[in-house]
């Protein structure tokens, strides 16, 4: 652990990108997004996008730009299926208007602890807690570019998002890489945040939420707001849930055998028992260890906290049983101090 590099550089370029404009933007995203997205501008929020049984057509970041302009930022194999499905939910007549913008756009991930003290010196910006919280988006300066920074991450450390015009995305990346020797920065790539999203239990869509699962079992519950005052697509489906309780949870596990790999939809077992299915799973290195998730399925009742802490839990890997550590929070920074640092 010692080791690993404090500050690291990630294309994330491939992120599916749209923007929805028009005046009536909010309302149509509103009814999409189980989320809040009627926030002021500057703000980000996380947020599924449901279908009618509540489960996950898409999970996005939205940015408000300003009050008739959103930014929607998804997975890199979804961007014609989310379009699809926004374009198919704006009402006639709505003023409201989606465009990919997935080519105009580099993203460039700087993530670490001394991500804040490279941005800083490259490009003056207040980079602090104060002028800049977690959830938010500042436009900066770097070189002759001007781009958008969004304090957000799928690694689990402090750091940004960099939203650069495609045209100046090389000489962005050649001044970070320039300036970034100096606090040790290192080149990382997909397998890397596969890696790291895992040990701090960020979901993949496709993966770990799907259109079969809802919030509430993804364990996701904090991105539904049910009493937003606007009604949403899935939202009587997640109210009688919520009533009657969950029979699957999606539960993070941690491999006690530190020699054994996990690669997804290997058996889950409690207590002997096959309760589910590894949905994914990369090995931790910080961890030190193989990290998985899946669902866990009480087929006699809900599966409420003490029904998964109190099992015992093995991962069959190729017919051979691992025993593993049940965890409904992150193994890793579980409070989110270090995003928040």
């Amino acid at each position: 652990h010692d080791a690993l590099p404090i500050l690291a550089l990630f294309d994330q370029t491939s992120f599916s990108k749209f923007l929805l404009q028009g005046r009536d933007a909010e309302a149509v995203l509103q009814n999409l997004c189980a989320n809040d997205v009627g926030v002021d501008a500057g703000r980000i929020v996380y947020t599924g996008m449901l279908n009618g049984r509540g489960g996950y057509e898409t999970d996005v970041t939205v940015t408000r730009l300003a009050e008739d302009a959103y930014f929607i930022v998804s997975g890199s194999a979804q961007t014609t299926r989310d379009a699809d499905w926004i374009r198919r939910h704006i009402a006639d007549g709505a003023n409201a208007a989606l465009t990919d913008v997935t080519g105009a756009y580099a993203v460039i991930g700087v993530m670490g602890p001394k991500s804040r003290e490279l941005l800083t010196a490259l490009s003056g910006a207040d980079f602090g807690n104060d002028a800049f919280p977690f959830g938010t988006w500042c436009e900066i300066g770097i070189g002759y570019a001007t781009l958008r920074a969004h304090r957000i991450t799928y690694v689990g450390e402090l750091g940004w998002e960099l939203y650069v015009p495609m045209e100046f995305a090389v000489a962005v990346y050649t001044a970070l890489i320039e300036a970034g020797g100096e606090f040790g920065l290192r080149a990382a790539g997909y397998y890397a945040i596969d890696s790291l999203r895992m040990e701090k239990g960020y979901r993949a869509w496709g993966a770990d939420v799907t259109p079969d699962y809802t919030p509430y079992e993804a364990g996701l519950g904090f991105a539904v707001r049910l009493d937003k005052g606007v009604d949403f697509i899935g939202r009587e489906a997640l109210m009688r849930q919520k009533e009657a309780g969950i029979t699957r949870r999606l539960v993070q596990f941690t491999l006690e055998d530190p020699d054994a790999i996990a690669f997804g939809k290997e058996l889950i077992l409690r207590d002997g028992e096959a309760v589910g299915e590894v949905t994914s799973a990369a090995y931790g290195h910080t961890l030190g260890r193989a990290v998985a998730m899946g669902y866990v399925k009480n087929a006699d009742g809900v599966a409420d906290r003490e029904f998964i802490e109190t099992g015992r839990y093995e991962i069959d890997i190729a017919g051979e049983r691992f025993a593993a550590t049940a965890h409904l929070r992150p193994p890793y920074d579980a409070k989110g101090e270090r995003i928040r640092a």
